[in-house]
C-alpha cells in the first residue's frame, strides 16, 4: 500500500486474534500502516507488536462497534471475522448465521458514518450460490453466500466502497484450524511421541486450491486499494492439488513413519472444486511467490516451534 497517497493510514483488522487475523496485523503493520485489530475474547489478544494495538469488541454488539468505528475512524477495514469450520456449522447452524451474516451487517452499519473508509469482505470460495438454495450443501457456505449478498448489496444501497475476496483455502505458518494445519499437528504430536491415533483424510483424490496466507495478503492489500466497490473477486493459486499429494508431501517431512495413521476416505465422495484463476489480480501483477512445498513446510514448523515453547 503506497503510505504516501495516506493522511491517516489506519486500517481496522476484525478476527485479529485467528489464522489469517494474525497474518493480516503482521502485513499490513509490516508497510508502516497503523494496525487496530478486534478480538473478541482479551485472553486471545496476540502479543504486542510495532504499529499494532487491539481492542476488544464481539461484532454481534452494535454499540461497540459504533463507539470503535466514530473513535477510529479508519481510512481502511479488513473484515476477517466470523466463523468458518464447515463440520461445526451442522451443530449450530444459527451461530454460524449470526457470527458470519449479522457481524457483517452490524459492522457494515458502524462504518456508514465514514463514507471514504475502504472496505475488504473476506468471504469464500466455499460459498452457496442462493440461485438455487437446493444445492446448499453446508451451513457454513449459506452463511458466507448471505454475507456477500449483504455485502454487495450494502454498497449499492448506502454507497460504501466495499470489495470481497472469495478465498480458496489459506494455509501457511499460524493457528489455523483447517485441513493442512490439523495433519501438522497430528504429525508434530506423533514426532513427539503422544500417540495421537488415526488422522482420517476424506478423499486422496478430494482437489482444493491452497494459497498461502501471505501471499493472500498481498491481494487483500491490491483490493484494497484498487478494488471496485461492489465487486467480488477471486483469491486463489489457480492450481488444485489432490489432498493424496499435500498429505504423501507433509509426510514426508516428518521425522517419523506415519504412513499407518492415515485414514483414507472413499475417492468416490470427492469433492472438486471448480477450477477459478484470479485474473483481476493477476492482471495487476499478483502472482503466489511461496510454493506450496514452502507453505505446508513452514506450517509444520509452526507447530513444531510451538510445541517447542519457541515464539
Amino acid at each position: 500500500m503506497d503510505k504516501k497517497s495516506l493522511k491517516t493510514p489506519v486500517i481496522l483488522i476484525t478476527g485479529a486474534s485467528g489464522f489469517t487475523g494474525m497474518n493480516a496485523c503482521l502485513h499490513f503493520a509490516s508497510i508502516g500502516m497503523n494496525v487496530v485489530g478486534l478480538i473478541r475474547d482479551s485472553h486471545s489478544q496476540p502479543k504486542s507488536r510495532n504499529n499494532v494495538s487491539y481492542y476488544q469488541c464481539d461484532l454481534l454488539d452494535k454499540q461497540r462497534l459504533q463507539e470503535i468505528a466514530a473513535s477510529l475512524k479508519p481510512d481502511y477495514v479488513l473484515h476477517l471475522g466470523g466463523k468458518n469450520a464447515v463440520s461445526e456449522s451442522w451443530e449450530h447452524p444459527v451461530r454460524y448465521i449470526e457470527a458470519n451474516v449479522m457481524g457483517t451487517v452490524y459492522l457494515l452499519d458502524a462504518l456508514r458514518q465514514l463514507p471514504q473508509c475502504r472496505i475488504l469482505v473476506a468471504g469464500s470460495r466455499l460459498k452457496a450460490s442462493l440461485e438455487a438454495p437446493e444445492r446448499v450443501v453446508h451451513p457454513y457456505g449459506l452463511s458466507k453466500g448471505l454475507q456477500q449478498v449483504a455485502a454487495r448489496s450494502w454498497s449499492a444501497l448506502f454507497k460504501q466502497e466495499i470489495v470481497t475476496a472469495e478465498s480458496s483455502n489459506l494455509i501457511g505458518p499460524g493457528p489455523s484450524t483447517g485441513f493442512c494445519a490439523l495433519l501438522a499437528r497430528h504429525i508434530v504430536r506423533s514426532e513427539r511421541k503422544e500417540s495421537p491415533g488415526f488422522f482420517r483424510v476424506s478423499a486422496r483424490k478430494a482437489v482444493r486450491d491452497f494459497l498461502d496466507v501471505r501471499d493472500a495478503m498481498r491481494a487483500y492489500q491490491l483490493l484494497l486499494e484498487q478494488g471496485e466497490s461492489g465487486r467480488a473477486y477471486p483469491v486463489c493459486s489457480g492450481t488444485e492439488q489432490e489432498f493424496g499429494t499435500v498429505v504423501e508431501y507433509m509426510l514426508s517431512l516428518s521425522k517419523s513413519d506415519l504412513q499407518a495413521e492415515i485414514e483414507w476416505g472413499q475417492d468416490g465422495a470427492a469433492v472438486a472444486e471448480q477450477p477459478q484463476r484470479a485474473e483481476w489480480l493477476e492482471a495487476r501483477g499478483w502472482s503466489p511467490s511461496i510454493s506450496l512445498a514452502q507453505s505446508l513446510s513452514d506450517c509444520l514448523n509452526y507447530f513444531r516451534d510451538r510445541e517447542e515453547g519457541k515464539t
